[in-house]
This record gives C-alpha cells, structure tokens and sequence, in this order.
C-alpha cells in the first residue's frame, strides 16, 4: 500500500506517516522544508519504515503537480492520501482572530493552505488514487471546525479563531462535496479531528500528545471496503457539522 500524509515532517502528521507505516504502507513524507523532510524520512527509515521524501508545498500548484509525477515515478499508484498539511494563521494576544479586526491576508492565507491547498494535492492526486482497488482519503480537520458545537453556548470550544475556525468548517463543507462525487465508486473520503495535541500548532498547549492524535486518521485511512464515507470523526465517534 503506498500512502502520501502532507505536512509529515513533525507533529500529528509525522505520527499518522509512522502509523501507516507500522501497518505496512510505504509512505511519501511530504512537506516544504528540505531538511526537516529529510530528518523525517531518516527517522521513519531507522523505525523500520519504508519511507521516501516527497518535496511538496500545497500553496504551490507545481510543487503539487511534481509531488504527484514523482510518486508516479516511484509507486505508479497512491492508496491513501492524508491532506494533513495545515496553518493556523497569524494569531493576536490570547491566541485570538477577532473577525472585527482580521487581517484580510491572514484569511487569505490560511484558506489557500487548509482549503485550496486541499483541492490542489487530491485533484492531482486523483489519477493516482484510481489506480488503488481501495482508495481512501483523509482531510485532517478539527472540532473548532463543527458549527453546531461552536454554536452551542454550553460547548467549551476555545478562543474566536476567525481565520482557522471557519477554514475547518470550509474543508468539512469541501469533504461532503468529494463524497457526493465519490458516491457509487471506490472511494471512501472523510474529515478526522485529532483532538488538541501538543506540537508548535498550538504553542504544544494540549493534553493529547501526537500519536493520540494521528489515531483518528490513522483509522479512517485504513478504512476496510464498505466503510463510512463523507463523515466527520474523532476519537469518540461522529462530530456534528
């Protein structure tokens, strides 16, 4: 099985391309930074797992179309793709993004990592992906993302986060839109939230570390045929929207 996890080089999605990887997938670690990618894979590598370097920047739609000629190249196939890659956006005092004074930038570039970013790698990707007799695809989200808790005024969601919240509930929206397409086929795609880890995402304030967060997606890339499609996950089960 050959498997890409975007944004693989360090945190949640290092630990979903060592998970995989345990299982017996090799795995492409993709990831902008030259040198963090290559620690990454050597690390892999010295755990056991077979791993290879994929240079690949989402925000960038040749480094897109080159990360999926080189896997091309290397694997003539892609069985799952993790959309792992991620940013939360410039952030002021107390971790906020007040929507009355966001940056229109920040929005902008949160929204072409988390979302367009999303869209360029599986498109891309697709080809590949069709090629697999058991396709699966995981958009890595987040519960900041479900509208329903964060409309819920007994529901303890955290700081207004006005850029990186709404970018989550985007991709949610953008999961369910695949799924639609992917309906009657072969491809089984959903959105995993990995709970709050620990990692410079969040300052590594969390009471989850890492691999407890990769599990989530970890499952629903190895999801057997039949299994759930154009759903939202965490740990405890199904997220509202």
């Amino acid at each position: 099985m050959i498997a890409l996890v975007t944004g693989a080089n360090k945190g949640i999605g290092y630990e979903i391309a060592a998970g995989l990887g345990r299982l017996g997938h090799r795995v492409g670690v993709g990831a902008r930074d030259a040198t963090r990618r290559e620690t990454a894979v050597g690390k892999l590598r010295a755990a056991g797992v077979d791993a290879f370097e994929v240079p690949l920047d989402v925000t960038d739609g040749q480094s897109v179309t080159d990360a999926a000629e080189l896997i091309e190249r290397l694997a003539g196939r892609l069985d799952v793709l993790v959309n792992n890659a991620g940013i939360p956006g410039e952030m002021g005092p107390g971790w906020l993004q007040e929507p009355t004074t966001l940056d229109l930038e920040v929005l902008r570039t949160v929204v072409d990592t988390n979302v367009m970013g999303v869209v360029r790698v599986t498109n891309a990707m697709l080809p590949l992906l069709r090629r697999s007799a058991s396709p699966r695809i995981v958009n890595v989200s987040s519960s900041v993302g479900s509208l329903a808790r964060q409309a819920d005024p007994d529901i303890e969601v955290g700081p207004i986060m006005a850029a990186y919240a709404p970018s989550k509930s985007f991709l949610n929206a953008l999961t369910l839109q695949y799924a639609r397409q992917f309906a009657g086929t072969n491809i089984l795609i959903n959105a995993a939230c990995p709970g709050l880890v620990a990692t410079d995402f969040t300052g590594f304030h969390g009471p989850r570390t890492p691999a407890q967060g990769a599990a989530t997606p970890i499952r629903l890339a190895t999801l057997p045929d039949g299994g759930p499609t154009g759903s939202f996950f965490e740990d405890d089960g199904v997220v509202p929207w």
